[in-house]
């Protein structure tokens, strides 16, 4: 087996579920209220605003969610085939 830098496996599954029942609610509220303190734009830009925010939230933790919806790498595999 080969060493691998970064997280395993199991650490990005928990951290990616951290991150989405923690850290995006929590981005989420923030975000709103940071967009509330200002007048109300138009539509198109709020919109426009919340999406670009969307991409800034996801962009820092791409790592730890790639290849989390994969099978698991390092599980030992069945060679039966029966």
């Amino acid at each position: 087996m080969t060493q691998r830098k970064g997280l395993s496996y199991k650490a990005r599954r928990r951290w990616s579920l951290v991150l989405l029942l923690i850290g995006m609610p929590l981005y989420i509220v923030i975000a709103v209220n940071v967009v509330g303190l200002f007048d109300r734009p138009p539509i198109w830009l709020e919109l426009a605003i919340y999406v670009i925010l969307g991409f800034l939230w996801m962009a820092p933790f791409r790592f730890v969610f790639r290849g989390v919806g994969q099978a698991d790498p390092d599980a030992p595999r069945d060679t039966d085939n029966g």
